[in-house]
């Protein structure tokens, strides 16, 4: 079913046995928890978190630089 050799038997026995261990009020907190620990991964992994770089960057300025024109060299001709 999902590529990893457990069908829908096999998962759900492994649901009910965390629903038995766990208990159903711990379940909502535990994931909660796995969901925290997982953000807090990605921002290690990622160096900096996302929002952190959008609020402590600034915008660069844009700089123009206006070219002269070039001058067409006259070439001697032998």
């Amino acid at each position: 079913m999902f590529g990893t050799g457990l069908g829908m038997w096999e998962i759900l026995a492994i649901l009910v046995f965390i629903l038995i261990l766990f208990g159903g009020r711990k379940i909502p907190q535990l994931a909660r928890d796995l969901g925290t620990g997982i953000r807090e991964f990605r921002k290690s992994i990622s160096g900096a978190p996302s929002q952190e770089i959008s609020d402590e960057s600034e915008p660069e300025e844009r700089v123009e630089r206006k070219s002269s024109p070039r001058k067409k060299s006259k070439s001697k001709s032998s």
